[in-house]
Formats: structure tokens, sequence, C-alpha cells
């Protein structure tokens, strides 16, 4: 191994490590996420707004990750995971309690215009943007602070990604079922999912030990040698997501011809088969494999490549589903490698700095990419799934040539003990 091994070693539990609850916490607050995916399209149209402003709101919630992914990570190191949580779910359900209300006055014509695209950004955009930044960045960090060698690791960040898979699915289905009750349904769901997630970090959570915790956590810069290539990766990755998922709506709408309430159903359905994928990859493929992050980056992304190949064909729905499935069977066998690569290349308190990082990462890529997509589709409907797939297609040839992918293996209880 070319890199430094880490310096500070694994933290000694003093109790049981919680990964499960903090699991359960992601869940719900993705769940809350996902539950209004499938109606965002048709409740663009509703209200009056343009599939561009869709596609501004989305990019300035990626603008509020990339800009507090780290501050949370590291603030989950030094104040610790209880307080940061319920910080950030007090500021989630409060701004999707506001938003729900916002659609509905929208929908009844009471706001609208730049005064309701406005509020839009402001509540969905900023609010529940900074919110859910805290979610995951928190998560990964506590998994890699309390796992100590390379299979742990990789199941444990999986794990985040099963939930969030498991999430896609039920907000599919909860979404989607609701919408058939009318489009306010599901933004009602919303807050409350996230005011369940607050009730168990605020009474189920232990809070660390001023021992556990760490006082100044490092800050882990993008350009670090151990990490680049990994956050390249992932960036491309979630990038070529980015270009579809926010017109996921819109193409099932425009492709099979479908009103406001079944064009809720039907894309509900059709992240269900994107989440499907994802569960199959993180909960089972994945910590069965026994592959190493490189592994899992090198050897997957090509199924993720065929999906968006075969997306950009219309010929019904039958290949819309295949597609969508295959995309998200694909990134969620190379997602744990992207996340669970670098953390076995950092010393503990750089692990806050990281997971911030990958956050952050992720969030980059949509800050562009649904803006840049909403706006391809209206140019030509197939535009931004052509350039998803070229973008796809060159972060597979990226992880197969690059020597990170074919030389990092690495085991923190080894190097820990240097």
């Amino acid at each position: 191994m070319t890199s430094n091994p880490p310096t500070v070693a694994p933290r000694a539990e003093t109790a049981s490590p919680q990964i499960p609850l903090l699991l359960s916490a992601v869940f719900l607050a993705f769940l809350g996420q996902m539950t209004l995916n499938p109606i965002i399209a048709p409740l663009s149209r509703e209200v009056g707004l343009a599939e561009w402003q869709i596609g501004v709101t989305i990019s300035v919630a990626a603008v509020m990750v990339v800009t507090t992914s780290q501050f949370w990570g590291r603030r989950s190191q030094s104040w610790g995971r209880k307080p940061v949580l319920v910080a950030a779910f007090v500021l989630a359900t409060t701004a999707m309690v506001l938003f729900a209300l916002l659609a509905h006055l929208g929908m009844n014509g009471v706001i609208n215009g730049v005064l309701l695209f406005a509020l839009f950004v402001l509540l969905r955009g900023v609010g529940f943007g900074t919110a859910i930044a805290a979610v995951p960045a928190t998560a990964q960090a506590y998994i890699a602070d309390v796992t100590t060698d390379e299979q742990a690791r990789v199941k444990g960040m999986a794990g985040v990604g099963a939930v969030q898979g498991v999430a896609m699915i039920g907000g599919a289905v909860v979404g989607g079922v609701l919408s058939a009750l009318g489009l306010i349904a599901p933004l009602i769901a919303v807050p409350i999912l996230l005011a369940l997630g607050l009730v168990l970090v605020a009474f189920r959570l232990r809070r660390e030990t001023g021992t556990e915790l760490i006082g100044r956590p490092a800050k882990v810069r993008p350009t670090d040698p151990r990490v680049w290539p990994f956050l390249l990766a992932g960036f491309g990755m979630f990038t070529a997501l980015g270009f579809i998922q926010v017109i996921t709506g819109f193409i099932v709408q425009d492709r099979l011809g479908l009103d406001p309430e079944t064009t809720g159903v039907v894309t509900g359905g059709a992240l269900l088969a994107a989440g499907l994928g994802m569960v199959l990859a993180q909960a089972v493929i994945v910590p069965r494999s026994g592959w190493s992050p490189a592994t899992l980056l090198r050897a997957r992304g090509s199924v993720a490549l065929i999906g968006f190949a075969l997306l950009i064909f219309d010929a019904g729905a039958v290949l819309l589903f295949a597609a969508i499935l295959l995309i998200g069977l694909g990134l969620g066998i190379a997602m744990p490698g992207y996340t669970a690569g670098p953390t076995l290349l950092v010393g503990r308190d750089e692990q806050g700095g990281l997971a911030g990082l990958t956050g952050a990462t992720t969030g980059l890529t949509f800050v562009i990419a649904p803006t840049a997509g909403t706006a391809l589709y209206g140019a030509w409907q197939p535009l931004p799934i052509v350039v998803g797939t070229v973008i796809m297609a060159t972060v597979t040839v990226f992880v197969i040539v690059h020597p990170r992918f074919r030389q990092v293996r690495a085991a923190v209880s080894d190097s820990a003990a240097r």
C-alpha cells in the first residue's frame, strides 16, 4: 500500500455500538425525502412552477449539502452524534411542515409566481438541504469510528446505502400510494416521518462521554492523494445519477402519457425498482461478497452503465423499469466502495471530516446535474440521459485504469497497530 497509514486508532467502545439505531435514523430521514420524490414533478406543474425551477430548488439543496457536510461531520466528533442529529431533525421537520403548508397554498392559488418559487427554494432547498446533510455524514463517521477491519467497514457502509435503498422503496410506496389520495397527502406524511426520527435519536441514542469525543477533528482536503480517486469516482457516479433522477417523473409522465395523480403512482413504481436494486446490492450482494472497496468500484459500475444506456430508448414501461432497476443495482454495489475505501486510509481524527467530504462530493453532483438535466430535458428529452450515460462510461474506464483501484486494500486494525 502506497498511502500513509492511519495515525489514530479506532476508539474503544464502552458499550455496544449503536449502528442499527444510527441506520434507523438515516432510514427515517431519507424515507421522508423519498416520499416527496414521486410527486415533485406533478406538484411543480400543479403549483405553476417550470421544470427548471424544480431543478434549481434541488440544486440549492445540494449546495447546502456541499457547504455544510464537513461542518456536520466534524461536529459529530466534537459535539457528539446525538446533539448533531437532534438539531438536524428539528430543522428538517420544521422546514417540511412549512413546505407542506406552502404547497397547499400554491395549489389553491393563494401564493404563486416568484414568491412561491423563492419559498420553495428557502424551505426545500436551504432548510431541508442543510438538515439532511448532517444525517449520513454523522452515521458514516460513527461507523468508521467503531469498525476495526476492512470487511466490517465495508459492511457498515453498505448498511447506510442499504437503508437508503429501503427508504427509496418505502418512499416510492408511501409517496405513490398517498398521491392517489391527492398530492397534499404525501406532503403531510413527510414531516411526520422526520418527527419520528427526532423522537428516536432524542430518546434512544446515547450521548458520548468526554473521552469519546475529539476536541479538534482534522480536516481532510479533497486533493489528498489517499482519497481523491475515490471522490472523483463517486462524483462521476452521482453526477450521472443526478442527470436522470430529477427527471424520472417527467419521463414517466411524458413517455406513458399519464395524468398527475397516475404519474405519482407510476413514478413511485419506477423509484421502487431502483430501490430494489440498491437493497439487493447492499443488503445481500456486498455483505456476502467479501469484495474490497476497489473491487466494488472497479468491477460493478458497468452494470449501472447498461441501465443508463437502456434508459435512452423510449420503448415502453417494461424497458424503462428494467433500466432503472439495473441502475440501482449497479450503483448499489459500487457505492460502498466509494464510501468505505478512503476511510481505511485515514486516522480516527479525520473520519468526521472525511464523512463530510464524501457527503459534500455527493451533494456537489446535485448542484449542477438537476438544473442541467431539467434544462436539457426541455431541449430534447433523451439528452440528459445520453449525457449521464457518457459520464458513467467515463467513470467505468477511470476505475479500471487508475492504479489506486488496483492497489488499495487496507486493514484498519493492522494500520492502527503500527
